[in-house]
């Protein structure tokens, strides 16, 4: 049995037409025009419109997605999603001067949460690109590394906002 490529366009007795879109050891993972995605196993019975060759360094739309989504998230300032606890969501922050005679700042929790979260992902970027240049010798990274658990440190009074303790800022833990 000759494997379909992706690419190929076959018609199958139950789901109609489709498109073959990911192919894997056991199964053909079909994108059909009525049923969308649908998995059927590579022996199943059905007629070949269009064959396209199997490559054989074949790679879905997931793995690619994927990869791509860790590049990003590796070298770029786009940051996972970071859930505020839920008790503090839609709420208010009230910098309250000493002074009476001054006015109250009100700032949205959500607003001040998602600078919280940037910062977060740019000490991680700069963290990773630290240790990632060849510029640097080794006593300056771990300087510099040493600096950055401190500022990490500093920012864990922010814990309370962050729904998920594996997402909160960790210092030394002296």
């Amino acid at each position: 049995m000759k494997l379909l490529g992706i690419g190929s366009r076959i018609n199958h007795a139950v789901y109609g037409f489709g498109v073959v879109t990911n192919v894997t050891a056991t199964m053909y993972w079909v994108t059909f025009q009525k049923d969308g995605l649908e998995t059927i196993p590579l022996d199943t019975d059905f007629e070949v419109i269009e064959a396209c060759e199997d490559d054989v360094d074949t790679v879905s739309f997931y793995d690619v997605e994927k990869s791509l989504r860790e590049i990003l998230e590796r070298f770029s300032d786009v940051s996972q999603v970071v859930a505020l606890a839920d008790k503090y969501k839609n709420g208010t922050m009230i910098l309250r001067p000493a002074d009476s005679n001054l006015a109250d700042k009100e700032i949205p929790i959500n607003t001040f949460w998602h600078k919280i979260v940037m910062l977060r992902d740019r000490l991680r970027v700069m963290e990773q690109k630290i240790n990632s240049s060849k510029d640097l010798d080794d006593q300056l990274k771990i300087d510099l590394q040493q600096y950055i658990t401190r500022i990490y440190g500093s920012l864990t009074t922010f814990n309370v906002l962050f729904a998920s303790k594996d997402q909160q800022f960790k210092g030394s833990g002296k």
